[in-house]
C-alpha cells in the first residue's frame, strides 16, 4: 500500500479533479479519498458567520459558575451475565 498526499482546488461547480501518479500501469487499485478543507488564518469565520447569535458565547460562558451542575450518586451498578 502506498500513501500519496496531494493538495487540490475544488472548482466553482464543486468538483475536485485529481491526477495521481502511481508508478503503476495496467493495474487494478483501490483508492480512498479523504477530503479535508484547508482554512488559513484569514479564512476563519467568526461565530456570527457560522450562525451563532451575536454575543452568544460572551453571554453564556461561565453562566453556571454560581449554580454549578451537581451529579448525584448513581446507585449500585447492575451486574449482568457475560456475553457468550
Amino acid at each position: 500500500m502506498q500513501s500519496i498526499r496531494l493538495k487540490g482546488h475544488v472548482q466553482a461547480n464543486g468538483i475536485l479533479e485529481l491526477r495521481v501518479p502511481t508508478g503503476l500501469s495496467e493495474s487494478d487499485v483501490e483508492v480512498v479519498v479523504v477530503v479535508h478543507p484547508i482554512q488559513g488564518e484569514a479564512e476563519k469565520k467568526s461565530p456570527e458567520e457560522r450562525g451563532w447569535p451575536p454575543g452568544y458565547f460572551e453571554r453564556t460562558a461561565g453562566c453556571l459558575a454560581d449554580d454549578p451542575i451537581q451529579r448525584w450518586p448513581q446507585g449500585a451498578y447492575e451486574i449482568r451475565d457475560d456475553i457468550q
